[in-house]
């Protein structure tokens, strides 16, 4: 007797993607039928339903001669008086094995408990619950007088404003970000302080200044007498040990990033204070916008993660994430900085008024944000206009003026020598490259001008010279006229090295190429 089955699969009913096989089960002829388009796994069950056994049976199969059959879509068309032969070998299954995996199953469960204390957690977690159940009927039998609490909150205000003196425990303070720790309470004698020379005081005035030379150390003793030398430490009525102590703060929140580390910060507010000099800033507007120009500057990089706002937006990072993707870096420098002041023992502005802490607190935030690149055009185009004509009793065109000097003094290394410029690009390119490696792996976009397969040292340079830097230095000289040789000449001549490097790169590039 001849029975048949069928598989059928995609397109199995029609002829041209079916085959047809005869097999011999225990002395039965069978005739199967599938399609093509099977899998051997599908064949097998048919199969293994046609013998009336086990799925996860071992089945095999041999032709009229003895030899095996693939058993698989590819098999070779055969006739009934054919068949092949079909060798069914049935999965053990014992009860000592159902038993021996219930035993392993019982001794990982055994382990689980004891390992996370599950019937302590139980119980532990019933107890807080009775606990909170308690706490809330007593809550709730409390009458709570709104008015009288408002008060008491805007008192308990005051009196932390007034505050001058107050303990806080720095090793219980949480950074904004997982890899960030605030620097905890330090000894004030770490910080040595440096005896500085007439010429070294002299140099530091000068945007030549090389601050390669200096170690950390020394760095913090240079900032610490421009705070003193402008008279900032007079204007803000600021306690010199609070100064040491903020100063070890913030460098202790810049990372050790291959560019926006400690040493950039110093290096903008080398520039800042040597721009400050320059142009006799001090005629022009008031100690505390000084204050604010240098404040900002110190600040203005802090806890800086090394990638930018490119990559924390396309990243979807928690700092893009919490700023909505507007300036994110710049947003968390701001947060940093002040998350530093609001510690008593680092605040450099304890001992001023509201209105004037209010001042400088706005006037340090909307420098920082002017930082962001993303936002250059905005303010040069703003500031253009109002160079024209610049009124300096107009808060707005004070202000634009102020975003202008903090980005000048952002990205002013090409305005030093070229020894002491040129180092910064290794820097910077090291960053963008590790940038750029990172978002290759991740699936990120990359930009051109961070590719290490694609920019140069001198491609990387020359469209920022041309098109940022120098326009926007020979708007400042417009309203200072002494920048124009100390600052947009050096730009002009770090523009031709470039493109003079560029032509001997690409020449060297052509002859690879011809050789």
């Amino acid at each position: 007797m001849l029975t048949a089955l069928t598989l059928i699969m995609g397109n199995a009913s029609s002829i041209e993607n079916s085959k047809v096989i005869f097999l011999e089960i225990n002395g039965k002829l069978e005739k199967v039928v599938f399609s093509t388009h099977c899998s051997s796994r599908d064949i097998h069950e048919l199969i293994a339903h046609a013998a009336g056994t086990n799925k996860h049976s071992v089945i095999s199969l041999k032709d009229q001669q003895g030899a095996h059959v693939p058993l698989s879509p590819t098999i070779p068309v055969n006739t009934s008086g054919t068949p092949y032969k079909v060798f069914i070998q049935s999965p053990p299954t014992t009860n000592e094995d159902a038993a021996m995996f219930a035993q392993v199953i019982t001794q990982v469960a055994d382990q689980f408990s004891k390992v996370f204390k599950v019937e302590e957690m139980k119980m532990e977690i019933n107890s807080r619950l009775s606990a909170l159940e308690r706490r809330l009927e007593v809550e709730g039998l409390k009458s709570v007088e709104i008015e009288k609490c408002k008060r008491d909150i805007s008192d308990i205000k005051d009196q932390i404003w007034t505050a001058q003196k107050k303990f806080v425990d720095f090793n219980r303070m949480s950074a904004i970000v997982d890899t960030t720790k605030w620097c905890k309470k330090r000894y004030i004698a770490s910080f040595q302080k440096y005896t500085l020379s007439q010429e070294t005081i002299d140099y530091l005035k000068k945007p030549t200044f090389d601050i390669w030379h200096w170690e950390p150390n020394e760095m913090l003793s240079l900032l610490e007498h421009m705070y003193h030398d402008l008279e900032l430490v007079q204007e803000f009525n600021i306690n010199p040990i609070t100064l040491k102590r903020w100063l070890l703060c913030v460098q202790e929140n810049y990372r050790n990033n291959p560019f926006h580390n400690f040493r950039h910060c110093f290096c903008v507010t080398q520039m800042m204070y040597g721009m400050i000099h320059l142009c006799e800033l001090w005629d022009r507007m008031s100690r505390e916008d000084l204050g604010i120009l240098l404040t900002a500057a110190i600040c203005h990089d802090v806890d800086h993660p090394g990638y930018n706002n490119t990559y924390q937006i396309n990243a979807r990072t928690e700092l893009a994430i919490r700023y909505n993707d507007m300036s994110p870096l710049e947003n968390h420098h701001c947060a940093v900085a002040f998350q530093i002041l609001s510690n008593p023992e680092c605040n450099i502005f304890a001992n001023i008024d509201k209105d004037t802490y209010k001042r400088v607190r706005a006037g340090i935030t909307m420098l920082i944000l002017a930082t962001d690149m993303a936002r250059h055009g905005e303010i040069m185009e703003g500031f253009k206009t109002k160079v024209v004509k610049f009124d300096y009793k107009s808060k707005e065109h004070m202000d634009t003026l102020k975003m202008v000097l903090i980005k000048c003094c952002d990205i002013s290394n090409e305005v030093r020598p070229m020894e002491v410029s040129e180092p910064w690009v290794d820097c910077l390119l090291e960053e963008y490259f590790n940038q750029s490696d990172r978002e290759k792996m991740e699936g990120l976009p990359v930009a051109p001008f961070m590719d290490r397969d694609k920019v140069t040292k001198p491609t990387s340079q020359i469209g920022f010279i041309k098109f940022v830097l120098i326009p926007m230095f020979e708007t400042v000289a417009k309203l200072f006229p002494q920048t124009s040789d100390v600052m947009v000449k050096p730009l002009q001549e770090a523009l031709e090295r470039y493109e003079a490097m560029k032509i001997i790169d690409d020449k060297k590039s052509e002859d690879s190429k011809t050789t």
